[in-house]
């Protein structure tokens, strides 16, 4: 539209030129006829050209037609006459906070959020078929319908539990069933906060803080038992330890080591008296100093 005003301009502006500067007297108003003729000629010019912005693309919508392929950003020259749309293909989020049933039929407050963008090379489908407003169309329904129907599935504790993590992951694929082939890639799906009723919060705790109450005594149990086996096998190794010594001790080899003792004393340069024969048969030793 703006291509054909200003080339109606710069073609009325130069022919008002070519008639002005025959005539002397109007010499002046030929030069600002000629000045909007080159003016309205560079903005005719310049929508032949168009900037796509970093993370969009270019539909192109000439008069209700609407073209398969789409431009790139950058500067891209295109048909003056043509609607160009600026479509963002960057990451996109969703977050809504809804109320959702559970499998006991409670009523559970979430919070999740849905992180999208739309599919460069199916942009052209995407206006063509639901418009630039794809998201309260397309998205945001199916996102509540889906996350209803999923939850409705799980107990309120699992979404208080570990089970947050397979909710989120079977959101995540059930989302992207619904809304893929529409052109808008999924992400994720993340669940940010979930909000139970009070009474059935309190219940969820003390019985969690029960477990982990058991399982910590089911700890102190085995480490004990592992002492008691411990402490069991010690004894069991000093016992057999004395009865190999006793077993081995006698008279006779107790003789036998006092008289090598003996032997060894009487060797040293010490001072001293060994006196043979006594209790037991075993030398008697007295120190003379």
């Amino acid at each position: 539209m703006f291509f054909l005003i200003f080339t109606l301009v710069a073609v009325a502006a130069f022919v008002s030129w070519r008639n002005m500067r025959i005539n002397p007297n109007t010499k002046g108003s030929a030069n600002i006829s000629m000045m909007v003729a080159l003016g309205a000629t560079l903005a005719a010019l310049s929508n032949c050209f168009t900037v796509i912005p970093a993370g969009h693309v270019g539909v192109i919508d000439f008069f209700g037609t609407v073209s398969d392929n789409t431009i790139k950003s950058g500067i891209n020259f295109v048909n003056p006459l043509a609607r160009i749309v600026k479509m963002s293909i960057k990451t996109q989020e969703i977050k809504e906070v809804m109320e959702v049933p559970s499998k006991e039929g409670l009523t559970v407050q979430l919070e999740v959020s849905v992180l999208y963008h739309l599919n460069p090379e199916k942009a052209a489908d995407v206006y063509k078929t639901v418009g630039e407003d794809y998201e309260s169309i397309i998205i945001e329904p199916q996102f509540r319908s889906v996350t209803r129907g999923v939850t409705a599935s799980f107990e309120a504790k699992a979404l208080y539990t570990s089970e947050r993590e397979h909710l989120s992951q079977l959101l995540l694929n059930e989302i992207m069933k619904a809304i893929s082939e529409r052109g808008i890639t999924v992400e994720s799906a993340p669940l940010r906060r979930v909000t139970l009723p009070a009474g059935l919060s309190s219940s969820i705790e003390q019985k969690l803080q029960s477990e982990q109450e058991s399982q910590r005594m089911q700890f102190v149990l085995t480490k004990e038992k592992q002492e008691a086996d411990r402490k069991r096998i010690e004894a069991q190794g000093i016992s057999d330890f004395q009865k190999i010594v006793n077993q081995g001790l006698n008279s006779q080899l107790l003789t036998w080591k006092g008289i090598e003792a003996t032997e060894k004393l009487a060797m040293s340069p010490n001072t001293k008296v060994i006196i043979v024969g006594g209790k037991d048969g075993l030398p008697l030793i007295l120190d003379t100093k």
